[in-house]
């Protein structure tokens, strides 16, 4: 009788276990679906129009995101180009952006504060706020534009680099939304 109350025992222990990791990574992957970054410039996956690049007015495109998980309490923003023919190149970072904050306007001034709240750091042209697409002549470059749910305001100097935005974020992110467009010359 006792070999079988262990067994019982032991069946519920890890029932139970395997039930709370599966809420709890099932918590984690309804967050990361419901938190959306968006923008009216350019179709998800789509062209980036030459007015956001180097060939033309080099203007940050629009951005806006829904609510985002509970417990955020700012949001950074990293775009960069994974298919830089030097590895991957930074374009903007923006960070320490309000929790209450949903929307950047097109064609943010490249100043390191921002009017409402947040900053912007140096990208790897290197200079501090936004730097468009500029790819060689060639096949298509993918950029992205990722935004973070963070559950702190993370404090880094003003006109940070992306290892110092990086290294702040670590262990601060709820959720992160992704928006990729493609532009080439």
């Amino acid at each position: 009788m006792q070999g079988s109350t262990y067994a019982v025992t032991l069946w519920l222990v890890v029932t139970l276990t395997v039930l709370a990791v599966f809420a709890i990574s099932g918590q984690s992957a309804w967050a990361q679906d419901k938190f959306r970054l968006e923008t009216t410039a350019f179709k998800p996956g789509g062209d980036i129009p030459a007015r956001y690049t180097c060939d033309s007015a080099d203007v940050s495109p629009a951005l806006t995101w829904n609510e985002p998980p509970q417990g955020t309490q700012s949001f950074a923003l990293i775009v960069d180009d994974p298919d830089a023919p030097s590895g991957t190149f930074t374009h903007w970072l923006v960070y320490d952006l309000p929790k209450n904050m949903r929307k950047l306007p097109e064609a943010l001034s490249g100043n390191d504060e921002m009017h409402g709240g947040g900053r912007q750091g140096t990208n790897d042209f290197p200079v501090t706020g936004y730097g468009g697409p500029c790819p060689p002549p060639g096949r298509p470059h993918r950029y992205f534009f990722k935004l973070y749910a963070l559950d702190a305001k993370l404090n880094v100097r003003p006109a940070a680099t992306r290892r110092e935005l990086e290294q702040a974020m670590k262990g601060h992110i709820l959720a992160q939304a992704e928006l990729m467009g493609k532009y080439h010359r």
